[in-house]
């Protein structure tokens, strides 16, 4: 399987709201806060899933796994309309993405006498 990233991501979500364009409004900075809404929604789905079945369910059940990853997965669409909405390239969301990275590896460095 081929890695699946931010680009194509960000593609589909433009080829779906352009479909849907006229019942969901388009991808614009207007719709940027109802995407975020949105999103928060899809992680309260996950969460609940997560809460009402449990872990092992989400390891070792297919069916229970399968919903969540989908549920997350609605939560991956969402954020990628957010960035859509704000015109946050992948390159853009990558090169950050790395930066912070760099300062959660550093941040609790131990020091050593």
């Amino acid at each position: 399987m081929e890695p699946f990233g931010f680009v194509e991501m960000q593609q589909f979500q433009k080829e779906l709201q352009e479909k849907y364009k006229d019942q969901w409004g388009g991808i614009c900075v207007e719709k940027g806060m109802e995407s975020i809404l949105w999103m928060y929604g899809e992680i309260a789905e996950a969460a609940d899933i997560l809460k009402k079945k449990g872990e092992q369910a989400i390891l070792h059940d297919p069916e229970t796994r399968h919903h969540f990853v989908e549920e997350m997965t609605d939560v991956m669409m969402y954020f990628n309309d957010v960035c859509l909405c704000y015109e946050i390239s992948p390159e853009e969301l990558v090169a950050v993405y790395r930066e912070k990275h760099e300062r959660n590896m550093n941040r609790w460095a131990v020091q050593h006498d």
